[in-house]
C-alpha cells in the first residue's frame, strides 16, 4: 500500500462509515496504489458533496490534501479543515497555485490532492482546468471521483493519465462524469 493512505484510525474510519450509512451511501470502486495522483471530485453542486468526501477520505484512510476558499479556514473550524488535509486559497490573489502545486508534487516522496474542477457549488460555463496542469506539470496521473446522487455512490473510475491534447482530453474526462447525476443537475458543466 502506498504511504498516501494513512495507518488504521478507527475514529476517523467509524466516523465515515457512519456519515455514509446515515446518509445511504457507499464507494464503488479503488483508489489506485501510487504515490502520487490528482484526484478530482465531480460535480460539485452542493455542500453535500464535501461531507461526502471527506467521509470517504476517512473510510479509505486517503492521506490527500485539498483546495478550499480561505473563508472555511476561519475559526471555530479552520483548524479542523487544515486538519483534514485542507489548504486555504484565496481566489482573488494572482499567486500561481499551479506552480505551487506542482513543486509540492516534487518535494514529497507521496502526494495526493483532491481537487473540484468546477471551483464553486454554483452553475459555471466552464471547468478550471487547474487540475489538469497540475496533474501534466507534476508528471501525475488523474484520478476521477464522481458523485451520483441517483444511486447514493462515490464512482472511483480508472487512472486517466494526461496526453497534452487538453480539448481532447476534456472530452474523455466529462465523457466519464456525463453517466453521473449530482445533488443539483442544473448546476453541473457537462461540456459543450
Amino acid at each position: 500500500m502506498s504511504a498516501n493512505y494513512l495507518p488504521r484510525n478507527p475514529l476517523a474510519e467509524w466516523v465515515g462509515r457512519t456519515a455514509l450509512k446515515l446518509l445511504g451511501w457507499r464507494v464503488d470502486g479503488e483508489l489506485p496504489t501510487l504515490d502520487k495522483f490528482v484526484v478530482i471530485g465531480a460535480h460539485h453542486t452542493s455542500n453535500w458533496d464535501f461531507v461526502i468526501f471527506i467521509a470517504v477520505k476517512f473510510v479509505l484512510r486517503l492521506n490527500a490534501r485539498w483546495f478550499g476558499k480561505h473563508t472555511i479556514f476561519r475559526w471555530p473550524f479552520g483548524a479542523l479543515m487544515r486538519l483534514w488535509g485542507g489548504i486555504a486559497i484565496r481566489r482573488e490573489r494572482q499567486g500561481n497555485i499551479v506552480e505551487q502545486a506542482v513543486r509540492a508534487f516534487s518535494e514529497h516522496e507521496q502526494f495526493a490532492l483532491i481537487l473540484s474542477p468546477e471551483g464553486t457549488r454554483k452553475k459555471v460555463e466552464r471547468w478550471k482546468m487547474g487540475f489538469y496542469h497540475i496533474a501534466q506539470g507534476a508528471g501525475v496521473p488523474i484520478v476521477r471521483c464522481a458523485l451520483d446522487y441517483q444511486n447514493r455512490r462515490v464512482f472511483i473510475g480508472p487512472i486517466f493519465i494526461p496526453t497534452g491534447d487538453e480539448p481532447a482530453d476534456l472530452d474523455t474526462i466529462l465523457a466519464f462524469y456525463r453517466p453521473f447525476i449530482p445533488k443539483k443537475p442544473e448546476y453541473a458543466f457537462y461540456g459543450d
